[in-house]
């Protein structure tokens, strides 16, 4: 867990929404139906940062839940922030390491889809057994997808970007939807961040993956 520095804004946006968009760990599944009122497509966003693109997604898909899972605290009180001024309804927030929350809180084969964008890539060498992308999470990835479900990454290593596709290729029970080896076009649905943008213009590469649940 990262604490970091609160702004009062986030701060405040925590003690009035939480109460409301919070989700605890805890050792019982939860009952999607019960925890958005209503049967939608649910669609997890692991480490969404300061919520920009989560809430930009949801605000464009009001047709899916979705559910954010940020360990940096200040994140989720940026997030609760956005939610309390767009007015959403349809997302749902844990501060909590993402492989608990699947492990113990997530039902299997529940998801439309799960989103890893620009996860840490734990660039130096010696750090990459710290990525969360490994042929373990893989697996669980697909446990909690339905089949047709999708596993969409991104990211603006490169070399990440080729173990993600090594992983992803070698996993059962996933199909490239681009083709064997290649990679996906930015969809429509991910929205560009400024931080990407700002790549773009240095000319640093994006590269996105999206494999199905077969």
């Amino acid at each position: 867990m990262r604490q970091g520095r609160l702004s009062q804004a986030q701060q405040g946006a925590i003690e009035a929404l939480w109460p409301t968009f919070g989700l605890e760990l805890q050792d019982q599944l939860i009952d999607l139906t019960a925890v958005f009122g209503r049967e939608a497509p649910t669609i997890v966003e692991i480490g969404f940062g300061m919520g920009t693109s989560l809430v930009a997604m949801a605000e464009a898909h009001p047709e899916n839940n979705y559910i954010g899972i940020e360990v940096h605290r200040p994140g989720i009180g940026a997030l609760l922030k956005l939610i309390g001024e767009k007015g959403l309804t349809n997302i749902r927030v844990y501060n909590d390491d993402a492989i608990e929350v699947l492990a113990r809180c997530i039902p299997k084969a529940s998801l439309a889809g799960l989103y890893l964008f620009f996860p840490d890539p734990w660039h130096k060498t010696r750090h990459n057994k710290r990525r969360i992308l490994q042929a373990e999470f893989a697996q669980t990835v697909a446990s909690h997808l339905k089949p047709g479900g999708h596993f969409h990454m991104a990211t603006d290593w490169e070399h990440y970007a080729k173990q993600m596709m090594e992983v992803m290729s070698e996993a059962p029970n996933y199909r490239n939807t681009a083709g064997e080896q290649a990679y996906t076009p930015r969809p429509d649905y991910r929205p560009l961040t400024k931080f990407e943008q700002r790549g773009h213009r240095l000319g640093h590469g994006v590269w996105d993956l999206i494999f199905e649940r077969t």
